[in-house]
């Protein structure tokens, strides 16, 4: 599923240590989350949502 994880971790200038830190993941799941090998559970995807102030449905695009 394609996101823009990185493009807002970036605007706000965090690391992916950072941003892993607010969500309570590790960083690798952040990683895997941007490069796309990785789709996050609901409750994280939820909590990502929250923490950028974004409809999950602009963060998260799914493949067409």
């Amino acid at each position: 599923m394609k996101n823009r994880l990185r493009e807002m971790r970036t605007a706000r200038q965090w690391s992916q240590g950072e941003l892993a830190d607010r969500l309570g993941v590790s960083r690798q799941t952040i990683h895997a989350i941007e490069t796309e090998k990785y789709d996050p559970s609901l409750p994280l995807a939820f909590k990502i949502g929250r923490l950028f102030e974004k409809p999950l449905e602009w963060i998260f695009v799914p493949d067409a």
